[in-house]
């Protein structure tokens, strides 16, 4: 298995990383206090959806269906009046939240989506938002061409993510170790340049399209989930707490729909989707359109490749230690008649 120290890290990117530490709290802060439970409301009123990102905006085809009112109009007759969105720099942050009773719904990850059912967080999953999401490895030294080449040096890697996952399954199907130090994929860049870290291991699915946006930059790439391993694929996924399910029984179906809804006028509509996309990241434009990918969306809530991914990360999870609690990865899913896995 790769080594995870984390080693030791400049000033500036120590400031870097408080300062996301800072945000997260902010974000924390501003999704409202315990009174505001999810389990405790009897009308939903505020919608509350945690995102992984560095702007509070929905992306993929529920963005877009926002971007257009059709979010909010889907959902009133449950007796939502208001959606919010609250952003986090990743996984594990959104997590608390969730803990909390601060979020109603999240969008993120596989992996630390199922760390935290696997650590007795009660969450059920509504949808696979998208799947066969691709990551990869960018070096600045020429003379790293392969992952063999990273053997014992420093790769940065968003820990806990599916990039994390997708790293950790390369290195163990290479036979080799590395040192992996824990950098958000904003704050990559200067500890490539500066030889701090031989490799950046990034994600390349849209909104978060910073190994496109490197190897616009000049990085050359390494390996790939895409070119390298297609099996360590992610796939990001739609959780709520089983309590608001509960205390809110139709909200579930009625996301599903929604989501079908969503997947569908996107792909009828798939250049003013891109086109959303790219106004409402800060990333260039041709990394957007390079990384978009129809085929990472589909209308079923539980696709089958996608349910053959999710079901290959938590094997390997749990053979990692990374699961409490080795749960049933069906009773997860939350079915109305309609949800099927095709």
């Amino acid at each position: 298995m790769p080594r995870t120290r984390v080693g030791r890290i400049s000033a500036a990117r120590l400031l870097a990383l408080f300062g996301s530490m800072l945000l997260a709290v902010v974000a924390l802060a501003g999704c409202g206090g315990g009174q505001d439970d999810s389990a405790e409301r009897d009308v939903i009123g505020t919608l509350r959806i945690g995102v992984i990102g560095s702007t509070n905006t929905l992306t993929g085809p529920i963005g877009f269906a926002h971007s257009q009112g059709k979010l909010l109009e889907a959902l009133k007759p449950l007796g939502v009046d208001k959606i919010e969105v609250y952003n986090f720099p990743n996984g594990p942050d959104l997590n608390q939240a969730l803990i909390g009773g601060r979020l109603d719904v999240a969008q993120y990850g596989d992996t630390p989506a199922l760390v935290a059912r696997g650590s007795g967080l009660d969450t059920r999953l509504i949808s696979i938002t998208q799947f066969n999401l691709n990551a990869g490895v960018v070096a600045k030294d020429p003379n790293i061409k392969t992952l063999k080449d990273l053997a014992g040096k420093r790769i940065g890697v968003p820990k806990g993510s599916y990039i994390d996952r997708y790293l950790q399954g390369a290195l163990q199907a290479e036979g080799i170790t590395a040192e992996l130090v824990h950098l958000y994929p904003a704050d990559q860049e200067a500890p490539l340049n500066s030889g701090e870290i031989a490799g950046a291991a990034l994600p390349g699915v849209v909104p978060s399209v910073t190994l496109q946006s490197f190897l616009l930059k000049g990085f050359h790439l390494v390996d790939s989930v895409y070119q390298n391993h297609p099996d360590l694929a992610g796939t990001s996924v739609t959780v709520a707490a089983d309590a608001f399910l509960g205390k809110h029984p139709t909200f579930g179906a009625a996301w599903q729909k929604l989501h079908a809804d969503a997947v569908t006028y996107t792909k009828d509509n798939w250049n003013a989707y891109v086109d959303f996309e790219i106004a409402n990241s800060k990333a260039p434009a041709e990394a957007i359109r390079q990384a978009a990918n129809p085929d990472n969306f589909a209308p079923e809530p539980f696709p089958a490749r996608a349910v053959e991914l999710l079901t290959g990360t938590k094997k390997f999870l749990a053979e990692q230690g990374s699961l409490k609690e080795n749960f049933d990865l069906d009773s997860w899913y939350y079915r109305t008649d309609t949800s099927s896995d095709s």
